[in-house]
């Protein structure tokens, strides 16, 4: 649990599309909290918040707006919040940064956290959205996450009186479309189910944000996972998909299993050719793919489908087609943060500083493949 200065509880995750967004806390942890791949929450108990408490943060948050305000006005910045102001702020008025920091980037949208905020009942949502919309009418996208389990308790026109009342976009962590992953990795949902709770978001006229985590099927179900992922992702044709690549740092019970031998993890090289198999097998949608995430090689790897296909298949091939060292040495560059993509690999001042590691690495007798999977197990 997180308190700021400002009494105001937030949870310890948000999507990264999220990352500017105002964030109201209206459940502690996730109801289910069992996936083995997931490191969040496994200590925690899920709990709701009271919508007291709920509704004195929102007012919190209402009254630092209005105290900003005052401040620019005062401060001769016209009651705007531009970046001096929200400096200004930040380092005379730090408890108020939060606030000013959203207000910075627009103030716009708001995310509710946190695993799954739709396990409140309809009508304290209702109350919350309504609430959030009088309070701070500069919001215009409410988001959350939500499981595809709960979602199959609502009805669609439970959804559209949600979405009336504000919320415009669910992120849905999918996951894999194959039932052998998602029974291993005891996602407690099921290829099908995905679908009905997808295919409900969408017939409710709400934005929908599907999430797949590449290499989930580790090198058993690889081909499985992809293929039925995409058929899964066919059938639902959701507004966005996000892939991120799986991570497996000791504090998820998938760590274990690793160690133990039951389950494993694809090497860089192979995600890659999942990733192609994966998205050769996107039809019929229209869809926005993206792979905004620091655990995903190929970053750039996105674009609208079905249009970008062919570009994005393009993308994948540059890097299957690179020699066994230069794809090391991309890996080793992007995953130290030096590359961001393929065409950085051409910065002879990049490809200097990956080479200098390069070496080092060499003489102390660390591989590549050991020293990539212990970054990337600190991305999570």
């Amino acid at each position: 649990m997180t308190v700021n200065s400002l009494n105001i509880e937030q949870g310890p995750i948000r999507p990264p599309s999220e990352a500017n967004s105002l964030l109201l806390r209206l459940t502690r942890n996730c109801p289910w909290n069992r996936c083995l791949f997931c490191p969040v929450y496994k200590a925690e108990k899920y709990s709701r918040r009271s919508l007291d408490d709920i509704r004195n943060d929102i007012e919190s948050i209402a009254g630092a707006v209005d105290k900003i305000k005052e401040i620019s006005q005062a401060k001769g910045f016209g009651g705007v919040i531009n970046r001096q102001a929200a400096a200004l702020v930040q380092s005379e008025y730090p408890e108020l940064f939060p606030v000013a920091f959203w207000q910075f980037h627009g103030g716009k949208t708001a995310f509710l956290q946190d695993g799954d905020s739709l396990h409140l009942p309809v009508s304290q949502l209702v109350e919350v959205l309504g609430l959030l919309k009088e309070k701070l009418p500069s919001i215009q996208r409410i988001t959350t996450y939500a499981r595809s389990r709960t979602l199959l308790r609502w009805t669609v026109e439970e959804l559209v009186l949600l979405r009336k009342t504000g919320l415009n976009r669910i992120h849905v962590g999918l996951e894999s479309g194959n039932d052998q992953v998602l029974e291993f990795m005891q996602k407690g949902v099921t290829g099908v189910q995905h679908v009905e709770a997808g295919q409900k978001v969408k017939a409710a006229g709400i934005s929908l944000s599907e999430y797949v985590i590449l290499g989930l099927g580790g090198t058993k179900l690889w081909r499985e996972h992809a293929l039925d992922t995409a058929k899964i992702l066919n059938e639902i044709n959701p507004d966005f998909i996000r892939v991120r690549t799986l991570a497996v740092p000791p504090e998820t019970p998938l760590f274990k299993k690793v160690q133990q031998g039951e389950f494993k993890l694809l090497h860089d090289d192979d995600v890659v050719r999942e990733e192609a198999l994966f998205v050769e097998h996107l039809e019929g949608i229209e869809s926005v793919f993206y792979s905004d995430h620091i655990l995903n090689l190929l970053e750039e790897v996105y674009g609208n489908l079905p249009e970008d296909k062919p570009v994005m298949q393009k993308t994948i091939n540059s890097y299957l087609l690179l020699t066994a060292s230069d794809r090391e040495r991309f890996r080793l560059g992007r995953r130290t943060g030096y590359y961001r993509n393929l065409a950085d690999r051409h910065d002879e001042s990049l490809e200097l500083a990956v080479e200098r590691i390069y070496q080092q690495l060499q003489i102390e007798g660390i591989t590549v493949d050991d020293y990539i999977l212990q970054l990337m197990r600190r991305f999570i």
